[in-house]
């Protein structure tokens, strides 16, 4: 049995497990090779499912920071018939990939 977790990142949700790695919105504020902590939702273990909040207050998911990269390009383009009316934008989303290091288990 695989113990993994949902946990959150940037305003979405991941399912992670240990040794996995994830893309999440661009962590600023940490550099490669640094430790992350993750807000957890929910963790399973075998049989067990921990969704209590108040239990998994206490719950941090570790991972480490491995790269920081752009997403492929989007590209936008606004048109309106017969007025001459272009525009075009393209966009890169910046992620961070990270490694899950961790996944505590709620004391029982």
């Amino acid at each position: 049995m695989r113990v993994y977790a949902i946990v959150r990142s940037g305003g979405r949700q991941h399912k992670v497990a240990v040794g996995d790695i994830v893309e999440v919105d661009k962590i600023s504020t940490a550099k490669v090779g640094d430790t992350v902590e993750l807000s957890t939702l929910l963790v399973v273990d075998g049989e067990a499912v921990t969704s209590d909040p108040w239990v998994l207050d206490g719950i941090k998911v570790t991972a480490k920071v491995v790269d920081h990269h752009k997403g492929a390009k989007i590209d936008i383009l606004r048109y309106k018939n017969k007025t001459g009316y272009r525009r075009r934008q393209g966009h890169r989303q910046q992620y961070t990939a990270i490694k899950v290091t961790g996944i505590p288990t709620a004391a029982k």
